[in-house]
């Protein structure tokens, strides 16, 4: 069974959550970067590396959530004026 958990936003460019499956991905997105930015982000004042971490933890989180968004999304991506 192939369910969509995002749908084409109808405005713009990329895909909004459809589904309590496409909510909670993106919840969880959420979680984990502010997670990081409470664990790592003190310790910048101690080692300027911790900031390179976060900005790493946040690229991997942002661009996992871009393919799971992309493959679970019923149609494609493109730029809308508005109509479906």
């Amino acid at each position: 069974m192939n369910e969509y958990w995002f749908r084409p936003k109808a405005y713009g460019y990329g895909a909004t959550p459809n589904t309590w499956q496409g909510w909670v991905v993106v919840a969880a997105a959420v979680i984990v970067i502010a997670a990081a930015a409470l664990v790592i982000l003190p310790y910048r004042a101690q080692s300027p590396a911790a900031l390179i971490v976060f900005f790493a933890v946040e690229a991997a989180v942002l661009a996992a959530l871009w393919i799971v968004c992309r493959r679970k999304t019923e149609g494609e991506w493109r730029w809308r004026w508005g109509g479906r």
